[in-house]
């Protein structure tokens, strides 16, 4: 009976470290790395400095996320951070989130520095050569939706100015 009650453990030992691993990996994309990645990599093809992750800015995302949790509806916080959000009917990830925002980049001329064929203001952001610090956050809403918020300290996309 011992040996039986050890093997049963060891099963279920390894079940929930097999489990843990599996949502790990279904969750490596929603990272700060991922984030910052992801922007990062925008950001150099245009030659401005990387981002850096802010924990403030991302309390700050965090905490606008969860008040998005019930309705999932895509409104900006309205707050003193650059925002960049996005929202999903099923699961997206930080990195999708990103891509989103960066797939503007076409649609940005730089010598009118205005959009042209479509949105390019999440693009914008993402490059704003000034912004120096980055804090994101997500919820999967009550609704099975996801809601992903980026914050940008300081902000960018002042009528006028380009981004880099």
């Amino acid at each position: 009976m011992g040996s039986s009650n050890y093997t049963s453990f060891s099963l279920l030992f390894y079940v929930l470290v097999l489990v843990n691993i599996v949502g790990h990996v279904a969750y490596a994309q929603d990272s700060q790395a991922d984030y910052l990645n992801g922007h990062n990599a925008a950001r150099s093809e245009v030659n401005v400095p990387n981002l850096v992750w802010d924990d403030t800015v991302a309390a700050y995302a965090q905490s606008y996320a969860d008040q998005r949790k019930g309705d999932c509806n895509l409104v900006h916080s309205g707050g003193s951070y650059g925002e960049n959000i996005a929202k999903s009917s099923g699961d997206l990830t930080g990195t999708d989130a990103v891509n989103l925002w960066v797939d503007e980049k076409p649609n940005y001329d730089y010598n009118s520095n205005s959009c042209v064929g479509g949105e390019c203001l999440h693009y914008t952001q993402v490059v704003w050569r000034n912004t120096q610090r980055l804090g994101c956050a997500k919820v999967r809403c009550d609704n099975g939706g996801t809601f992903i918020t980026c914050n940008y300290d300081p902000p960018g996309n002042y009528v006028g100015e380009r981004p880099y």
